[in-house]
């Protein structure tokens, strides 16, 4: 009651960038200074890149991995990257891979072109970002400007550390428990079409605001670099989460029964 579904929102998800050759694109930092040293021009089109085993719930965690961006360009707006005219250092490190680039199916109008996608510029705005397979909701939020790889899922638009706190709850586990497919191996497939069903409650500023302040600091804990080793911090980070969850509750006006269920029917 009161919710609207999250596909009718300001919103736009986009799946991560399908190269069709991971060997080839997705470099190590090492690689991505070497091309860089060779020609310096390089840095223009090498982009931070997550994987999907990178993102946890509320924060993720970079592995020094980067994206050779050579985009195929948007018609009308933004040029095609010319590799070979323009980057000869990255072009001669993707001359290694050419018998296995040619071939494949996700390429550009040229072989060291990844393949057509008009939302590439998407992924430098602030978003969430979360994985296809768990099973738990883990939904993080980026405004560093990372890359997604195909194995992710990135979200743009308003109200984004609302809706953060609404799909990292419990409310939303159990309900994706029960509209989402298993990929038979006790995970979730928290697709793009299953998340745009989940009803999104028409909160008024006050309550938007409330969740956003909580998600906010969970964020800028979950973001230090000992977190998940600092006891402290991951404790303080529990018992932030329980008061969104209980926010949540009171924000779709769930009764005492109902939240009983809820808590006993997933994991915590």
């Amino acid at each position: 009651k009161n919710s609207t579904p999250l596909k009718q929102l300001n919103q736009k998800i986009y799946i991560g960038i399908l190269n069709g050759y991971n060997e080839a694109f997705i470099i190590d930092t090492e690689t991505k200074n070497n091309l860089v040293k060779k020609d310096p021009k390089s840095t223009k089109i090498i982009k931070p890149i997550l994987r999907g085993r990178d993102v946890g719930k509320y924060y993720y965690n970079w592995q020094g991995f980067w994206l050779i961006n050579s985009h195929n360009g948007i018609k009308g707006k933004i040029k095609r990257i010319d590799v070979p005219k323009d980057y000869s250092a990255i072009y001669k490190h993707l001359t290694k891979f050419k018998d296995k680039l040619v071939i494949r199916k996700n390429k550009g109008s040229h072989w060291t072109n990844l393949r057509t996608s008009d939302y590439f510029e998407e992924f430098e705005k602030p978003k969430i970002i979360w994985g296809e397979l768990s099973d738990q909701p883990k939904f993080a939020f980026d405004d560093k400007g990372f890359f997604a790889e195909a194995t992710l899922f990135a979200m743009v638009g308003e109200n984004l550390k609302y809706l953060l706190g609404i799909l990292n709850s419990k409310l939303a586990l159990w309900y994706f428990e029960q509209i989402a497919s298993s990929s038979g191996m006790g995970t979730n497939r928290w697709k793009k079409y299953k998340i745009e069903q989940f009803p999104i409650k028409n909160a008024n500023n006050a309550e938007i605001k409330r969740i956003g302040i909580i998600v906010d600091e969970i964020i800028s804990i979950t973001s230090s670099d000992d977190y998940l080793s600092n006891s402290k911090k991951s404790d303080k980070v529990l018992d932030l989460k329980h008061q969104v969850d209980q926010l949540i509750y009171n924000l779709y006006g769930l009764s005492s029964e109902e939240i009983k269920i809820i808590e006993q029917s997933i994991k915590s």
